[in-house]
């Protein structure tokens, strides 16, 4: 590979930072998760849109919610635990059980998302993609095989529902 097809190539992940990240995820996961190392685990982020309108000026604004989202297979659950790009802590888990859920699909417009609907209410988006460079914003993680993997289990599981 030459100097140009390096140049066009883009960012290149850095594997250490990465494979440390996962490792600080399964700990954080595993401190509030029973059972932690029965599910697997990617990272993902929920977006909240707030509108505003002030006369001449119109617009939204975006906050970013980082999570720990991870599923067990035999249970058939997905489990949501939110938490912030650096790792250095993290909150309350919140369980999404196959049998428990109103609704689910996978969005493709605007973004990529994977919607749960616990009931007529509430819904949790997750956005969840192999790679995000913004280390400010996201989790600095690599994860083609293990989003593959939640793609597979969501779409068999629960966008059926």
């Amino acid at each position: 590979m030459g100097f140009f097809g390096k140049l066009f190539k883009g960012p290149e992940i850095d594997m250490e930072k990465s494979n440390a990240n996962a490792k600080k995820m399964r700990q954080l996961f595993n401190q509030v998760v029973e059972n932690g190392d029965t599910y697997q685990l990617i990272f993902g982020y929920t977006e909240d849109v707030a509108w505003f309108n002030y006369g001449f000026v119109h617009g939204s604004k975006t906050q970013i919610g980082n999570l720990i989202v991870g599923w067990n297979e035999e249970t058939k659950t997905i489990v949501v635990v939110p938490t912030v790009p650096d790792l250095s802590g993290c909150g309350d888990p919140v369980y999404y059980r196959h049998s428990e859920i109103l609704k689910a699909y996978r969005n493709k417009y605007p973004t990529d998302a994977f919607i749960i609907y616990p009931d007529k209410k509430a819904y949790i988006g997750i956005n969840a993609y192999d790679w995000l460079e913004d280390e400010k914003l996201y989790v600095y993680v690599s994860q083609e095989k293990e989003l593959a993997a939640f793609t597979e289990f969501f779409m068999n599981q629960y966008a059926t529902k």
